[in-house]
C-alpha cells in the first residue's frame, strides 16, 4: 500500500520545486524520505525508540567559513531557531545543525520548511539528519553568574594570565538562564576541551580561579577583546595628568595629525610618477593578487573590488583602488545611521536611553535589521537620516545615499557610499571629531565575525572597530585596526574592502564564505606591510 503524504506537504514540495528548478533533486529526496517514513494506514508502527534527528544546513571543512554562515542562517531563520543552531564536526568536515532533537518526520517537514526560506535568498537547503556519528563542540569555561561587570574584571585576570593560550578567542557570552559565562572558544570535541580546561586549571590554581568546560551553545556574546582594549584605552584618556617638575621635563616629538591626502582631494600621483616605495608595492601586490583570483575564476567577471589603507599615524593612503565610486552598503551603512541619530542626540531633539543602547549594540554588533530600521524611525526615515549627513557630514560622505529602510531578509541594494566615504567616517572616528564618538567607538568594538581580524594570522591584542557588510551581491567590511609595536604604541590604520557583484550569486552562503577570506587574506597582507614598517608585535 502506497503511504499517505498530507497535502500540507506535498504544497510545500511543490512549492519548493516551483522557487528554483535546481532544488527539484532536494525536493525529491525529501519527498522519498518522506514517503518512506510515514507509515501506511493499515501497518501503522511507531518510529525505533531512541531515533532522533535534527535539521542539518552545511558541512565544511573550515570552521571559521561556518561562523559566516551561521550568521545568516540566524537572520534568515529567526531567533528562536538561532538560539538552537549548533556547530558539530564529524572527521575532518564541520557542520550546522538546528538541535530540534525530533521524530525523523517532524525533522524532515522542518528541513523543507527552511529549504523554502533559505532558497528565497540563495542560502542553499537544509535535509534531516540522524543524531548520531557525529559530535557537538565544547569549550573551557571559567565562570558564570549574573554580575557582567565582575565578570569583566575576571576576564581581564584570565586574559592577562593566559595570554597567548586564549588568544582572541576569549569571551563573555549570554546565557539561556540570562546570566553571563567567560569562556575560551575552543570549539573542539569534549575530550580536548576538558584536557585544555584542567591545564588552565593548574595555571589559575594559585589566583583561586578554576576551568570547566561547556558546550557551544552559540549564545550571544557581550563581551570580547576588543571590549576591553577599548574600555583601558578611555581609561588612559580619563587619567589625571602626572605631575613632573620642569626641570626634569624632556620634550617629546609630537606627531602631527596630519591630513590624509586621498581624504581631502588631494590628486593622487600615477604610478609612473610615484618614487617606489613599500606603500606603492603593497598597492600592486594587492592588485596582483586580485588578478591572479580573477585568472582563475575566483573572484568573477561580474565581480568589482574596491580597497582603501590609510596609515593614521602618518596620515597618508598607501593602498587607494576603485574607492571613489559608490557601492551597495549593505550593512555597512549602519555605523552612518548610528552617526544621524547621535546628531539628533547632541542637538537634543533626541534622548539615548537604555532601549535606544540595547537598539544600536543589536544594529552594529548583530546587523540587525529590525534594530536598524528603530533607530532609523526614531532619526525620522531614511530621508531624514541621508538630510542630515548631507548637511552636516557632506565633507566626509560625499557618495553615501541612504534611502530605505532595510527590508526583510535584508537584501538592501539601494543604500550606497563609496569606499572613501567609509575611510573618511573612519578618519573622523578615530580623531574624536564625530559627536558621541566614544559610545561610536564602544559599539563597533563589540565582539563580532570581522573580516579583518578573526580569521587571521594577526596576533592578539589589536585593538578593532569594525562593520560588515553583506548580501547575495556584496560582502565587505570597513574598520579600524590598532596593533600594538615593540615600543607598546599603537599604529593604528584603516582597512576598508568591497567586493561587489552584478548579479545575485547562485548560493550566497558559499559566495560569501570564499569572498569573505579574500578580504581576511588582504587584512593579513597589509598587516604585514605596517608590521615591518613599524616593527609589530
Amino acid at each position: 500500500m502506497v503511504p499517505l503524504v498530507s497535502k500540507n506537504i506535498r504544497s510545500r514540495l511543490k512549492r519548493v520545486v516551483l522557487l528554483r528548478p535546481c532544488l527539484w533533486h532536494t525536493a525529491v529526496a525529501l519527498f522519498l524520505f518522506t514517503l518512506f517514513l510515514l507509515p501506511a494506514a493499515s501497518t501503522a508502527r511507531p518510529v525505533q525508540h531512541g531515533s532522533r534527528y535534527n535539521v542539518l544546513y552545511i558541512w565544511d571543512n573550515d570552521l571559521s567559513n561556518l561562523q559566516d554562515y551561521k550568521e545568516e542562517l540566524e537572520t534568515q531563520l529567526g531567533g528562536e531557531v538561532g538560539k538552537r543552531l549548533r556547530l558539530i564536526q564529524r572527521g575532518d568536515q564541520y557542520g550546522i545543525i538546528y538541535d530540534c532533537n525530533t521524530t525523523a518526520l517532524a525533522a524532515a517537514k522542518l528541513a523543507i520548511r527552511h529549504s523554502i526560506l533559505l532558497d528565497k535568498v540563495e542560502l542553499g537547503d537544509a535535509r534531516a539528519i540522524k543524531d548520531e556519528d557525529y559530535h557537538e563542540l565544547y569549550n573551557v569555561s571559567y565562570g558564570h553568574g549574573a554580575n557582567l561587570e565582575a565578570l569583566s574584571k575576571q576576564y581581564k585576570i584570565i586574559n592577562s594570565y593566559l595570554g597567548a593560550e586564549v588568544g582572541k578567542d576569549l569571551f563573555i557570552e549570554k546565557s539561556s538562564d540570562g546570566k553571563y559565562t567567560l569562556i575560551y572558544r575552543r570549539q573542539s570535541d569534549k575530550q580536548s576541551a576538558m584536557w585544555v580546561a584542567r591545564k588552565h586549571a593548574k595555571i589559575l590554581k594559585k589566583i583561586h580561579l578554576s576551568a570547566s568546560i561547556t558546550r557551544e551553545d552559540n549564545n550571544e556574546v557581550v563581551f570580547g577583546e576588543s571590549s576591553l582594549l577599548d574600555h583601558e584605552e578611555k581609561e588612559k584618556e580619563a587619567a589625571p595628568a602626572v605631575f613632573v617638575p620642569e626641570a626634569v621635563m624632556v620634550p617629546k616629538k609630537k606627531i602631527p595629525c596630519e591630513p590624509v591626502p586621498l581624504l581631502v582631494e588631494v590628486k593622487k600621483k600615477s604610478f609612473s610618477e610615484t618614487v617606489v616605495s613599500r606603500c606603492s608595492n603593497l598597492e600592486k601586490k594587492l592588485e596582483e593578487y586580485i588578478n591572479g583570483l580573477r585568472r582563475t575564476g575566483k573572484v568573477a567577471k561580474d565581480e568589482r573590488t574596491g580597497w582603501l589603507v590609510i596609515d593614521l599615524t602618518k596620515g597618508e593612503t598607501i593602498v587607494d583602488i576603485n574607492v571613489d565610486s559608490p557601492y551597495q552598503a549593505a550593512s555597512m551603512i549602519k555605523p552612518l545611521i548610528a552617526l544621524a541619530y547621535f546628531h539628533r542626540f547632541k542637538e537634543g531633539k533626541l534622548k539615548y536611553t537604555s532601549k535606544a543602547r540595547r537598539k544600536m549594540e543589536a544594529m552594529i554588533q548583530r546587523s540587525n535589521n529590525g534594530a536598524t530600521n528603530w533607530v532609523l524611525k526614531q532619526v525620522g526615515g531614511p530621508r531624514a537620516a541621508q538630510k542630515i549627513l548631507s548637511k552636516h557630514y557632506a565633507h566626509l560622505l560625499k557618495e553615501t545615499s541612504l534611502v530605505e529602510y532595510i527590508p526583510n531578509g535584508g537584501r538592501t541594494y539601494r543604500n550606497k557610499a563609496s569606499a572613501k566615504d567609509y575611510g573618511r567616517f573612519l578618519v573622523a572616528l578615530w580623531r574624536k571629531e564625530l559627536p558621541q564618538g566614544k559610545e561610536l567607538r564602544r559599539l563597533m568594538a563589540l565582539p563580532g565575525r570581522d573580516r579583518l581580524y578573526s580569521g587571521t594570522p594577526i596576533p592578539r591584542g589589536t585593538l578593532v572597530y569594525n562593520k560588515t557588510g553583506t548580501t547575495a551581491k556584496l560582502c565587505g567590511d570597513m574598520g579600524i585596526l590598532a596593533p600594538k609595536g615593540q615600543n607598546g604604541r599603537r599604529y593604528p590604520y584603516v582597512v576598508v574592502g568591497i567586493i561587489e557583484k552584478q548579479k545575485k550569486a547562485r548560493n550566497y552562503g558559499r559566495w560569501k564564505m570564499a569572498r569573505s577570506k579574500v578580504i581576511r587574506h588582504v587584512s593579513s597582507m597589509i598587516y604585514q606591510e605596517m608590521k615591518a614598517n613599524y616593527n609589530l608585535l
